[in-house]
């Protein structure tokens, strides 16, 4: 089952995290992706976003950054934004605070290799792999980023999931405001290729916007 955290349930134990954003003027979904940037998933993405004029916001692991720097920059050249993913996809609970903050601290340090197309913001955004957060990391973490979470997890990272059922799961969920979670990893690749495109053009034609953080 796709996931989507109960709004009561998050803002009562983590107010302070982004799950979902407000409604506008206009009706918006805000996509994200997670695990890139890579050659074999991403550009495709990217030439997916321009046929609707999508933007979206990229959280990356820092070291797909430091391997495949072109593809890193097509994502910033096109307009997207992003975000920090840690340097390895680490997960916190697996880790000490001390190697995890490192491990954000070096991802970040890839994100900015590209200052001509990196808008400096006074909150920089942060989504955590898994999902994984505690006390001690926000803590650390909150003063200097935003950190976002999601409204709707899709799951198309799940090889055994079906790709009509995601679909139709993920459209039944996704509402104004809504931060809509997708990979742009090979282990996604089954689930993406059959659901972002329709998912796309499903809200298009309703009517929405889709915006980057």
């Amino acid at each position: 089952m796709i996931q989507r955290v109960g709004s009561f349930v998050r803002n009562k134990m983590f107010p302070s995290l982004t799950w979902k954003k407000e409604k506008g003027e206009h009706p918006s979904i805000y996509l994200t992706f997670d695990d890139g940037p890579i050659p074999e998933i991403t550009p495709w993405v990217l030439d997916l976003l321009k046929e609707y004029n999508a933007k979206a916001t990229f959280f990356c692991v820092g070291d797909n950054i430091k391997k495949y720097p072109d593809t890193y920059n097509k994502v910033l050249e096109e307009g997207h934004t992003v975000g920090n993913h840690t340097f390895n996809h680490l997960q916190y609970w697996k880790n000490g605070l001390s190697k995890y903050l490192k491990n954000i601290d070096e991802c970040e340090k890839w994100l900015n290799s590209n200052n001509k197309f990196i808008e400096k913001k006074p909150r920089k955004l942060f989504r955590p792999p898994h999902g994984q957060i505690g006390k001690k990391l926000l803590q650390k973490v909150l003063p200097d980023y935003e950190i976002i979470m999601w409204h709707v997890l899709t799951r198309d990272y799940n090889k055994n999931y079906n790709e009509e059922t995601c679909l139709k799961t993920a459209i039944k969920l996704t509402e104004d405001g809504s931060i809509v979670v997708f990979h742009d990893s090979l282990k996604a690749e089954k689930n993406l290729k059959y659901v972002l495109p329709r998912f796309l053009a499903f809200f298009s034609k309703k009517g929405y916007k889709f915006k980057s953080l």
